[in-house]
């Protein structure tokens, strides 16, 4: 009787962990995006850091309530914007410091020279908060502390009265312990991001390369190159057998007589002679191409030939899942000028995948140009993957392109969220019109162009606006697409 309950309670079990490990790959996933992260960072250590000034504020006089105002605010600028101009701890702690000392001063000098008494609580003379102002400007210009808080900390200690000092001590401590905090965030958290939280960094170890086509020197290469960035990389190289082939190959053998098997069963010895032969021929041209790769690039190498189950496509993705690749580099196809059904299948897998299209044969890439429509997981595959290729003398660029000159602050800063993750620099540019008339005017100053699949959009998204690579028709440089699974 307990049994079923027993089997019924380890299903739920079993049930609720791949959920929650789904979960937890979505989560992931959502704060691959920079600002995904940033928004979480503020909501959960600004309200954090508050709570523990304000603890400070009632268990000491040191830090006084008239702190909070000016603090949330340039807290807020600190962890929203990590690499702004106001996100420095040296201009956060002095310039608040130097607003305090300011109004400190302005109110001295007006007690002293304008007004006989001092103001009541929450009381403000205007000449002296226009002198706090003026002074606090000079201070933070000249000291080169300009933060916007500063000013506000300026009016708030005219309204001390005699509890000026320790207002001023409170700005001091409290802006201090902020700063430390954003500095060992920024520093281990924040700048180190790709390494959390970046798949793509720590994966794609194992690439699968179906061979296919022609080109195979540029293709192997290209994989090889993205494997052998990581210290545990390698390479399968991957042929299939049509069963066309293999049927082709038994008429030959039952022609020539060669029909004896060892259980008697004649049609599966032919079958499995001809299966024998094809793969002979199939790892004989593996081998020959896994040594022109491993004489340029010190990577292992794997052989697979595996037989064609009806899609070419599926054939490649069941693959991988067998022998574990979790990066599939593929040639790039067409029929009637349009991505073929291989290609397609390729780029709708649950595997990372990066179809390659080769222009002149190219086998070293030095010039690299990433084209991203926003930021994410994908994009940040597409750096990554760029820097794996790029030798050390190469450079790569970031580009992205915006319809209407208002959007252009929008993605310069979309673009510098992508690139300060990553350790080598990485330029930046900003085009104006479309990807398609971008590439015409500018592939042939680079080597290859990465872009991504779309795959990452809905439906009804790619039904709508057509993905690029799709759109782009002829381009002057070698072209990788890439999909995460």
């Amino acid at each position: 009787m307990l049994e079923p309950l027993r089997y019924r309670y380890h299903s739920v079990r079993r049930r609720v962990r791949r959920i929650e490990r789904r979960e937890m790959q979505e989560f992931r996933h959502w704060l691959e995006d920079t600002e995904n992260l940033l928004h979480l960072s503020v909501l959960v250590i600004v309200p954090l850091l508050i709570g523990v000034v304000t603890w400070l504020s009632n268990v000491s006089p040191v830090v006084s309530f008239l702190v909070y105002p000016p603090l949330a605010s340039g807290t807020y600028t600190l962890f929203a914007d990590p690499g702004g101009r106001y996100s420095s701890p040296r201009k956060f702690v002095g310039g608040m410091t130097a607003g305090a000392f300011g109004g400190w001063l302005a109110l001295e000098v007006s007690a002293r020279f304008w007004y006989p008494t001092t103001p009541e609580q929450f009381q403000v003379h205007a000449g002296a908060a226009a002198l706090g102002i003026f002074l606090t400007g000079v201070l933070t210009w000249g000291l080169a502390l300009e933060e916007p808080t500063a000013f506000s900390t300026t009016l708030l200690v005219l309204v001390t009265g005699a509890e000026r000092l320790p207002y001023v001590a409170g700005i001091v401590v409290s802006s201090s312990l902020i700063a430390g905090v954003f500095v060992l965030w920024r520093r281990h958290v924040y700048h180190e991001r790709s390494r959390y939280l970046f798949q793509s960094t720590h994966g794609d170890d194992q690439v699968l390369v179906p061979v296919r086509g022609d080109d195979t020197n540029s293709l192997g290469l290209f994989a090889a190159r993205l494997a052998a960035a990581h210290d545990a990389g390698k390479i399968v190289l991957m042929k299939t057998v049509g069963t066309e082939a293999i049927e082709e190959t038994e008429s030959e053998l039952d022609a020539a007589g060669r029909t004896v098997s060892e259980d008697g069963t004649a049609e599966h010895s032919v079958t499995r002679a001809a299966e024998e032969r094809l793969a002979e021929q199939q790892l004989r041209e593996l081998d020959r191409l896994r040594e022109r790769i491993t004489s340029v690039v010190d990577v292992p190498c794997e052989f697979v030939v595996a037989v064609e189950d009806g899609s070419v496509g599926e054939t490649v993705l069941t693959t991988a899942e067998a022998e574990n690749c979790d990066l599939i580099v593929s040639p790039y196809e067409t029929e009637e000028d349009d991505p073929s059904p291989f290609v397609r299948r390729i780029l709708s897998g649950n595997t990372d995948a990066i179809v390659f299209r080769s222009s002149n044969g190219r086998t070293d890439w030095q010039r690299i140009l990433v084209m991203v429509r926003s930021s994410g997981r994908v994009a940040n595959a597409m750096l990554d993957f760029a820097q794996r290729l790029l030798p050390t003398e190469g450079t790569i660029s970031a580009c992205t392109c915006a319809s209407k000159q208002r959007e252009r602050r929008t993605a310069e800063i979309l673009l510098e969220n992508l690139v300060e993750s990553f350790a080598d620099p990485i330029e930046t540019r900003v085009a104006n019109g479309s990807i398609e008339a971008f590439l015409e005017r500018n592939a042939s100053l680079y080597d290859l162009v990465v872009v991504g699949a779309s795959t990452d959009r809905s439906a009804v998204s790619r039904l709508v606006s057509t993905p690029t690579f799709e759109r782009i028709r002829e381009v002057d440089c070698d072209l990788a697409i890439v999909h995460r699974g």
